[in-house]
Order: structure tokens, then sequence, then C-alpha cells
């Protein structure tokens, strides 16, 4: 174990940590190399590895075991990985956050109810946090009357879904919507299909439906809402089977597959739809970051 650091009453000195020494020492933990780490971070190996030396010697202890084909974390090295990142974090986050110029001002989106317990809420939570200054007003709603909202100028942004594949607006990903069963109730291997569906719907008839009628498949209307939640509800509980959007399936349910003879309902695009009649920073900020909370998804889709 390396000496620490002594004042000159030889009392161990406490030296507050540096955080580009942290940064230093992810980049090495992570690579398990002092060379690549310096490629990753923009340093030269000899002062990444000063920087290492500097770490060790300031808290007493050694980080890593010099091997031949690179390093290893020591359990001193294992223990301070998990505060390293969270300091890191920590100022990463706080730079974005005071680096932004706060936005003010209204914004009025619209949701599918699809997204409304799932990915949405955390980005219109971590807006809110960002931008206290912005009032946003959220409408959760299908797509027809969302679009409608916009062309009456109720809406700023939209979320919809695009099944005809010919709108022309921003593509956020494509979420196939997929026959959904309960792994514990099996409703799917009865005949007929007891089948949860939306009140007065053209998809339900076109997609649905037709989904089941070009397979062969009887089923009869089980359950019938007006949001996907209450969909979702129906499929857990092992009141039905259910159409739901493949990134919405809830916990406890599968999808239904071409091996258990159920086809894709439709591969539907996610839209980000916008009002023409005009912007603002705070519509442009909310945007950005309803793109950041689909990325995950559009990056599964194109793996």
């Amino acid at each position: 174990m390396m000496g620490g650091i002594h004042g000159i009453d030889g009392k161990a000195m406490t030296i507050p940590l540096d955080s580009d020494l942290m940064r230093a020492f992810l980049a090495v933990a992570d690579t398990g190399s002092v060379t690549r780490a310096a490629d990753r971070i923009g340093r030269t190996q000899s002062a990444v590895s000063m920087q290492i030396r500097r770490l060790e010697d300031s808290l007493g202890q050694s980080l890593f075991l010099r091997q031949p084909r690179g390093v290893e974390l020591t359990p001193r090295g294992e223990q301070l990985v998990p505060y390293a990142r969270r300091v890191v974090g920590l100022l990463d986050e706080a730079a974005t956050a005071l680096r932004v110029k706060p936005l003010v001002g209204p914004v009025r989106i619209g949701i599918p109810d699809e997204y409304s317990e799932t990915v949405l809420p955390r980005a219109l939570a971590a807006f809110a946090e960002r931008h206290p200054g912005v009032e946003v007003t959220v409408r959760c709603d299908h797509s027809e009357p969302q679009l409608a909202a916009l062309r009456a100028d109720e809406l700023d942004l939209a979320v919809t879904y695009d099944w005809s594949n010919t709108s022309a607006d921003e593509v956020l990903c494509i979420d196939p919507t997929v026959w959904v069963t309960s792994v514990a109730h099996d409703q799917h291997l009865r005949d007929p299909l007891p089948v949860s569906m939306y009140f007065r719907s053209d998809w339900c008839r076109d997609f649905m439906l037709r989904s089941l009628e070009q397979q062969g498949m009887g089923y009869r209307k089980a359950f019938e809402c007006d949001m996907a939640s209450g969909l979702r509800t129906a499929v857990r509980t092992g009141l039905a089977i259910a159409a739901l959007s493949r990134s919405t399936i809830p916990a406890g349910c599968r999808e239904l597959t071409s091996a258990d003879g159920f086809p894709i309902v439709d591969s539907s695009r996610v839209l980000l739809r916008r009002n023409p009649r005009g912007s603002s920073p705070a519509i442009d900020g909310l945007a950005e970051m309803i793109r950041e909370a689909f990325r995950p998804l559009a990056g599964r889709d194109a793996a």
C-alpha cells in the first residue's frame, strides 16, 4: 500500500478529492489501461499516470494493480468506483443545468395514453424540473383528437401514431402493436378469444380485429374501454388479450408471437407533430426533451 501524505507534524492530511482525478480514475477503471484512458480523456499517458498517483497519494491507498497487459482495480479501487461515478455524474448534471438558459412560457402538448405511464412522464417531469418557468399543459388522447386539436390551435406539440406511413412529420420511433396475454392466465388459448378493445374505434376494426380475421381466429368482445390503461388492466388481470404497443407490455404479460399463431397488428410510426402557426424556445426545448425520451426506443428498433 502506498504511503499517505503527511504534514510537518507527522499527522495524515485530509486532501479534498479533485474531480479531474476522479475522471482519470474512471477512465482507467473502465478501459483497464492507462494508454486507452489517456486517449479517452484527451491527455497524455504520463499525465494520466501522474493523476492516478496523485489520487492514490491523497487517499493513502493503492487503487490499481499493475499487470503486464494493463491494470486491475484493487478492493479499495472497486470501493471508489460508485462514489466516483456519482461525483462526476452530479458535476456533469450541474454543469448542464446551469449552462442552459432557463425557458419560460406556455407549452401545450398532446400525448397518447399508451405512453402516459412509461416514456413521457419521466421526460415531462425532468423538463419541468429543469425549466420551472415553463407552464406545461398535457392532453392525453388518441391520435385523431390530437390532430384536430393541432388544427384548432389548441396544441403546440403532439405525439401521435401514423399507420399509413405517409406523414412527413418527424419520426420518433417505430413501436409495433402486438397481441399480449397474461403469463398467469393464458387467455390466448381460449376459443373464441376474449378480446379487449376501444369503443367505436376505426383502428380496432381496420387493424386489430382484421389481423385475427385474416388468421381465421374466432373472437368475442370481452372488455371495452376508451384508454390504453384499461386494455393493460384487462390483460394483466386475465380478463382478455389486447393489442398493445410493444414497448408498453405490462409486467406479468408477454407478447404473442408467430410461434403462438398471432401476427403483428401493425408497425405504426410514432411521430412528433408541431403546430405550424409558430414556435418558441420553450416549445423547441420540450420537443428536444421528447426526442431524448424516445431515443432508447428508436435505438432498439435500429438494432
